[in-house]
């Protein structure tokens, strides 16, 4: 699990995330006949195999190459894709032609803990993030190596690069990112990364110690001890008071650029959809973290924009949590594999821009 924290959001937002999607449009396309015909790949190579650091490939052998899926007319972004079945016994692979334009890069919970901003892991015993320091700066390492390129390679010509964090829509942020409702000037966006600091700085970052002494039954000591240590508690017993109360920034190990969007979860899945088909995205590449909560299960997790967009997870620009582990490869393959029941997967040498136009945004 990423966090307390990350639960406790969820719980405050889901009746505003999980929404019912948008109704068709009189005016939508006539449905096309989808000619579902499956071609055996002759000696498939493993899938998400250009980071194996950060995410184990995937080594499913039976794999089937399916007709393209979707196809827009004037389309200038290649998006190869996967996904699993039972049925068919097998990985389906097939290509994707999308319009650049309509497309929005969603990055989930790139939160700035421990990368110099201010906002850091709380001694002796606090949680945050990926929950120890040494496992955020692995996961810092990934965005800088890996999620940051891909954005600086895709931003002016995909519609939009976006970003989802935790917290209310509060003065600080809404002056230091664009929002949906404004954009701020270089000298509000200096300003507010001054008070930002000011801010973060303002925490002792210090809680308590581990429990020296635990009272059990002598019927039920195992539930005992558990209750009392906790394999996950990111209160204010470890973290400190008001630890989760600042505006959390997104991490330096990405270059943020003017017209990013920062998308508040508190705001809930509604707003954010609204503001896509207003400007009329059709298609998501979403990258972030955690595979296993945030980038699923959040306001700009695949479960809410999977209903009404087309999403494509882009797999190696994504990390689990990892509990009792010294790396997240596999548990981010695991995450991954399951969500390919229901998903479409790519990767980042899977998305080719062929156009020449910038997005107009």
């Amino acid at each position: 699990m990423r966090t307390f924290n990350t639960l406790r959001w969820l719980a405050a937002t889901l009746a505003m995330s999980l929404a019912v999607p948008s109704p068709a449009r009189a005016d939508d396309p006539k449905p096309r006949t989808y000619d579902n015909r499956l071609t055996p790949v002759a000696d498939p190579k493993p899938l998400l195999g250009d980071y194996p650091e950060f995410v184990e490939p995937v080594r499913e052998v039976v794999r089937f190459e399916a007709p393209v899926l979707v196809d827009d007319e004037g389309a200038d972004l290649h998006v190869r894709a996967w996904r699993f079945t039972y049925n068919a016994r097998g990985i389906i692979e097939m290509p994707n032609r999308l319009r650049a334009a309509e497309t929005a890069l969603i990055v989930v919970h790139p939160w700035g803990i421990d990368d110099g901003q201010g906002w850091r892991t709380p001694e002796p015993n606090g949680v945050c993030d990926f929950c120890t320091p040494d496992k955020n700066k692995l996961a810092a390492r990934h965005t800088h190596e890996v999620i940051d390129p891909f954005l600086k390679s895709f931003r002016g010509k995909v519609g939009f690069v976006m970003y989802s964090l935790i917290g209310p829509a509060d003065p600080i942020r809404k002056k230091l990112y664009r929002t949906f409702d404004y954009n701020p000037t270089a000298a509000e966006r200096a300003r507010a990364e001054k008070d930002l600091r000011v801010k973060l700085a303002s925490l002792p970052y210090k809680g308590g110690p581990l429990p020296d002494r635990l009272t059990l039954s002598a019927d039920k000591p195992v539930a005992d001890y558990f209750r009392q240590f906790p394999g996950l508690d990111a209160s204010a017993r470890y973290n400190g008071a008001g630890f989760w109360d600042v505006p959390v920034p997104v991490t330096k190990d990405l270059t943020v650029a003017p017209d990013d969007v920062l998308i508040f979860d508190v705001e809930g899945y509604p707003l954010l959809r609204d503001y896509l088909k207003k400007h009329k995205i059709r298609h998501v590449l979403l990258a972030g973290y955690a595979t296993d909560m945030c980038y699923c299960r959040t306001t700009a997790g695949y479960q809410n924009l999977s209903k009404d967009f087309n999403v494509f997870l882009v797999g190696d620009a994504s990390l689990a949590t990892y509990p009792a582990n010294n790396t997240p490869r596999f548990a981010t393959n695991a995450h991954l594999s399951f969500a390919a029941l229901e998903q479409l997967i790519t990767q980042i040498s899977w998305v080719k821009y062929t156009g020449t136009q910038p997005a107009p945004r």
